[in-house]
């Protein structure tokens, strides 16, 4: 069943394709929650609202760009709504200097997806939130700036203090798992 068939039947009241539309894109939408919120409990909680969102928008889809992407913004924007109740987003701004040397190109391949989440989780809400929307979601500055109501250049501070945040993370990360003996770097799976 295409994205139109089960949007289409969903309209119609189908719970059938209410679910199968559900179970296509949650996981998927879970992920995007899950990288905005430090808890699985928050993630899971937005992603149910969200698509309570979609559900009750559906209407308003236009089929103009992708389902997913149509999707994915209602997800981001309940994933803002619970930082802003639950978590301070005051952007944080920290001692560090923003010049920190490249990490080595390797440390990334040494780091599974679920080691980049965890990093990505650590960051101060402010660093996460506006690294997620510029680097993953696409946004662009100005566009940050109105969704958070911070300023273009604000927003820009905060990618480029997340990014020196994670790097040297990454850094720290990759120093461990070359420190390691041999046997302890293949018990830990992470090769």
């Amino acid at each position: 069943m295409t994205d139109a068939d089960l949007i289409a039947a969903c309209r119609q009241g189908s719970s059938r394709a209410q679910k199968l539309l559900y179970e296509r894109f949650a996981g998927m939408m879970l992920g995007v929650c899950i990288r905005y919120l430090r808890h699985r409990e928050d993630a899971e909680e937005v992603m149910l609202m969200g698509f309570v969102k979609v559900f009750r928008a559906l209407d308003q889809y236009r089929h103009e760009g992708s389902f997913e992407g149509w999707i994915r913004r209602i997800m981001v924007n309940e994933a803002l709504g619970q930082l802003r109740r639950k978590e301070p987003l005051h952007l944080a701004i920290d001692d560090y200097s923003a010049d920190v040397a490249v990490t080595a190109a390797d440390a990334e391949s040494q780091l599974n997806e679920a080691d980049l989440l965890g990093l990505l989780a650590e960051l101060p809400a402010g660093y996460r939130t506006v690294f997620n929307l510029y680097a993953l979601e696409g946004y662009s500055h100005p566009e940050i700036g109105e969704l958070l109501g911070i300023s273009e250049g604000t927003s820009k501070s905060q990618l480029s203090k997340a990014r020196a945040m994670l790097q040297r993370r990454l850094a720290a990360a990759s120093a461990s798992a070359s420190n390691s003996s041999p046997k302890e770097y293949y018990a830990t799976g992470r090769y």
